[in-house]
């Protein structure tokens, strides 16, 4: 049998043989990578140098705003640190059992702080190895309690606000750790049928160590918050599979119902606070307006009860958030969005009062923190301070940043860096943050200096990033002035996303080895309000890239650039801005596309996420195909000059590997040098230190090879 040409056709023939390839991978050892033959002998001092700092984790400050909990990663398993404000250097390591064997983290103070609950390893030997329990810590008496004997994923510890039951995300029997990003199962069985994993709120009593499920057995729970009588339940759901629903889940409130004894009642899922069996507060897949079809994150109780803050808007990736903030009445009724007209992107929100609304906002690259006003939806004149230009960091944002209203004024704890400043733990009010930790006092950056760039394209305002080359000096003696650098364009993922002035990224290795770095933010990404993030909406590849262009046609202007040795690279969303970017022009000498998307068509699909395609795309694939079409590298093969390296994890579900196969055996096909790597039981985000560190050798040696 002769297979047609037609795209129609040929694409689902390479998503067989990737699909066969892959499943040959894994159903024996794979062949080991063959090393490479060129090293760079600075890659090493400078990945040395890279990892010299350390990276706090999971803050969290008690109620009365005296101590901030945080966590630290070492090689032996991440420990809980306890910081007294008042007395930075009073520093106490909490260690179960004295154990150095294992791992504790994620902890969260009880509402009177007496008690510090978080998950632990440090199990007896009678337990399963490297299962997470919850533990709790007793002030007063040093005393520790392991509280549950659970067999499953734990995430998103939360009190009830009377103190008396410990509220998470639970997936029972978990094989892998909920989410897009982390490596899929090998394909088998049933597909979509077998060995779904569903996530749950649950609870557990922190005196008895009961355990309940809140949520029904056959939705997906994502996010959740207590009510503050701890009677009800906010959070979001979706039917499974959860890595794909996110994007159409719903807002629901449940009752929360106990026994006499006030212990949590099994089976308390059953109804919602109305008496029915599934009634959503909100579906935005049914309101109108501008929130309709959009994606909802972080639901937050008023004070008092009745309203339900959340932020709503284009998002492309769960955990990921950004847009307008929200609220809606407990009981159900219209949104009402407060901040309409905001120019930045509110990304995390806490309730100061019934009235007033604090949040993290990201703008053009700086972090603020503005408070809204709920009924006239407006910022309160003078209440936004402003953090500068630096990155909350230390995991998704919800473990960096930790509130709470003590002395008649909010304190923050938070873990913040730059590209010029190390990671740290701050507390204090947002106007006069106190450094808390010193944990890298030593460290200093080996890439060059760190520049926002702002520029005009198309009716925009843009903003982006410039990381100097580590060995510029024009005004050192004996410099020559006549002397051009490289330059590398890194594209972020998302799309709705945005590069922050964070410790290492932005390309750092790239600055640290001799290479000026461009990181835009072009339309599509947070940090511009919800036109900017939506600006790019079935026009995936086209507006953005001319932002990324002109901001190019900025620097070259100012900057001793070598125009002939430009790159360009990106991972996932970037990875595909890659793919597509070399069909569109020929300006980049060569090319890395990291878990890229090759062809819109056959990735709707392939991916375990379809359903994040639709409020970018409109309609689906098969309702409209031109417009995934029209976004499609492939479609422009024939154009592309640029040699260019494709890499990719074997079990990734957000960008499969066929995407990458069928980009790479196209440029195969039309005599441009190309080379596709696979990375063996990797998903969307990496996590073996050995493929991390081949694949940065790899990277930059083709750009070290092709931008000589």
């Amino acid at each position: 049998m002769r297979l047609r040409t037609s795209s129609i056709l040929r694409i689902p023939a390479l998503t067989v043989l990737a699909f066969a390839a892959c499943a040959l991978a894994q159903s024996g050892t794979p062949a080991p990578m063959a090393p490479l033959a060129n090293h760079d002998p600075r890659l090493e001092k400078v990945t040395e140098a890279m990892h010299a700092s350390k990276s706090p984790t999971y803050v969290a400050l008690s109620p009365d705003g005296a101590t901030v909990a945080w966590t630290l990663r070492r090689s032996e398993g991440t420990q809980i640190h306890l910081v007294p404000v008042a007395d930075p250097a009073k520093d106490t390591v909490l260690k179960v059992e004295n154990r150095e064997d294992c791992a504790s983290e994620a902890p969260v103070w009880s509402p009177d702080g007496a008690t510090l609950a978080f998950t632990s390893t440090c199990t007896p030997k009678s337990e399963k190895a490297d299962q997470e329990q919850i533990f709790l810590w007793t002030k007063s008496t040093g005393a520790f309690k392991q509280l549950t004997h659970l067999a499953g994923n734990i995430d998103s510890l939360a009190w009830s606000p009377d103190g008396k039951s410990i509220a998470f995300l639970f997936v029972e029997n978990a094989t892998r750790s909920a989410g897009a990003l982390a490596a899929m199962k090998p394909w088998s069985g049933v597909i979509g049928e077998d060995g779904v994993e569903i996530q749950r709120v649950a609870a557990v009593d922190a005196t008895s160590g009961t355990f309940s499920f809140l949520t029904p057995p056959a939705q997906h729970a994502y996010e959740f918050d207590w009510a503050p009588d701890s009677a009800r339940i906010a959070y979001i759901e979706a039917p499974p599979p959860g890595e794909n629903n996110w994007w159409v889940s719903k807002l629901f409130v449940r009752e929360v119902l106990r026994d006499p004894l006030g212990h949590i009642q099994d089976g308390t899922y059953a109804l919602d606070f109305r008496g029915h069996l599934s009634a959503p507060v909100l579906d935005p897949a049914t309101i109108l307006g501008p929130l309709h079809g959009l994606q909802i994150a972080v639901p937050r109780f008023s004070p008092d009860g009745s309203q339900i803050a959340f932020i709503g808007g284009l998002m492309s990736d769960q955990g990921s958030t950004g847009g307008d903030v929200w609220v809606v009445p407990s009981k159900g009724g219209a949104p009402k969005d407060i901040t309409p007209s905001i120019d930045g992107t509110p990304t995390f929100i806490a309730w100061l009062n019934n009235d007033r609304i604090g949040l993290v906002e990201e703008r053009r690259g700086r972090i603020r923190l503005p408070d809204f006003d709920v009924a006239s939806a407006t910022e309160i004149p003078g209440s936004a301070d402003d953090l500068g230009e630096v990155t909350l960091s230390g995991g998704p944002i919800k473990d960096a940043v930790s509130f709470t209203f003590a002395h008649q004024q909010g304190i923050f704890a938070l873990i913040k860096s730059s590209f010029q400043t190390p990671p740290e733990v701050y507390v204090g009010p947002g106007n006069d943050l106190k450094q808390l930790t010193h944990l890298n006092d030593a460290v200093r950056p080996v890439w060059g200096k760190s520049e926002s760039i702002e520029w005009e394209n198309e009716g925009f305002h843009v903003q982006g990033w410039l990381l100097y080359p580590a060995d510029y000096k024009p005004e050192a003696a004996g410099a020559d002035p006549a002397k051009k650098y490289p330059l590398i364009v890194s594209v972020h993922g998302g799309p709705s996303a945005s590069v922050g002035s964070s410790w290492g990224g932005g390309g750092a290795l790239y600055s640290a080895m001799g290479y000026f770095v461009f990181s835009p933010n072009p339309r599509g990404s947070y940090g511009q309000g919800e036109r900017f993030t939506q600006a790019n909406v079935k026009d995936f590849g086209y507006g953005d890239l001319r932002d990324i262009l002109k901001g190019m046609d900025k620097l070259e202007a100012t900057l001793p650039i070598d125009t002939h040795r430009e790159g360009l690279t990106g991972w996932s969303y970037g990875g595909f801005m890659t793919m597509f970017g070399v069909t569109q022009t020929n300006r980049f000498r060569a090319a890395v596309a990291g878990a890229g998307i090759s062809d819109w068509k056959s990735y709707y699909g392939e991916n375990s996420i379809d359903q994040w395609m639709l409020p970018f795309f409109g309609k689906t694939v098969y309702d409209d195909p031109a417009v995934y079409a029209k976004s499609s590298a492939i479609e422009y093969i024939k154009n592309v000059k640029t040699p260019t390296l494709v890499i990719v994890g074997d079990r990734d579900g957000e960008c499969p590997a066929p995407q990458s196969f069928e980009f790479w055996h196209a440029l195969r096909a039309e005599g441009v040098k190309t080379q596709l790597i696979v990375y063996p039981n990797e998903g969307h985000g990496f996590v073996d230190p050995a493929h991390i560190r081949d694949r940065n050798e790899r990277i930059l040696n083709w750009f070290a090879t092709e931008m000589p």
